[in-house]
């Protein structure tokens, strides 16, 4: 829980973090501040998605308003969680009629956007990020573990533990580097995956990364 915690410069408002477990998505979330989020990661767990928040939207006390999201596409569940503000939320509610939801949160019409297109894959990722209006980085992750970060005009940064066997990812490298050092890893062997405004990577459960691109000129 080392990078959760240090990411609390980011938000204390509410925790959350979503990954697979025996081909269920489990999402586990809490109005409370990263320090005192308590929830050990079964093991056999491979990916981990996770988000603290400043609230600009939508009560945190209410804890569906909180990150990372749940969506469903056909047979493909999914989780969200955005950081940043959007801007044209209401406009895209009636442009693509969108149903209204108890959800108050901007962040939550990435999900619809993703879900009317009726398949979870790169092009519906492609197309809610290019109708978006405002500031945003978006994490994803399917049912099959895949992880995908969508980089708009907000900070992320990613490390690659290539002898260790993993990625790890957060808002800033400050963040970044403190979770590693409280974590014991700063030391360890690692290189920094770029990423660019107008790139979506995905991380695949084998390890390999894909980076694949999506139209900026609304931000």
């Amino acid at each position: 829980m080392a990078v959760p915690i240090a990411c609390e410069k980011r938000g204390t408002d509410a925790t959350g973090i979503s990954y697979n477990r025996n081909g269920h998505m489990e999402i586990h979330k809490k109005p409370l501040p990263a320090h005192s989020f308590h929830h050990n990661i079964p093991c056999g767990v491979n990916t981990v998605m996770g988000h603290t928040r400043m609230t600009t939207q939508g009560s945190e006390k209410i804890n569906r308003n909180n990150h990372p999201f749940r969506g469903h596409c056909k047979e493909m569940n999914f989780s969200l969680a955005h950081n940043g503000v959007l801007y044209n939320e209401m406009k895209l509610r009636r442009e693509f009629r969108l149903p209204n939801t108890a959800i108050e949160t901007d962040s939550y019409v990435a999900v619809q956007m993703i879900e009317r297109t009726g398949a979870f894959d790169l092009q519906a990722i492609q197309q809610m990020a290019e109708q978006m209006e405002g500031s945003f980085c978006f994490t994803l992750l399917d049912g099959q573990d895949n992880l995908y970060l969508v980089k708009g005009n907000n900070p992320l940064v990613i490390y690659h533990f290539e002898k260790l066997g993993f990625y790890i990812y957060a808002s800033t490298e400050a963040i970044l580097q403190q979770g590693l050092r409280d974590a014991g890893f700063i030391h360890l062997p690692h290189t920094e995956v770029k990423i660019s405004q107008g790139d979506i990577l995905i991380l695949q459960p084998d390890g390999q990364l894909v980076r694949e691109s999506f139209a900026t000129t609304k931000l």
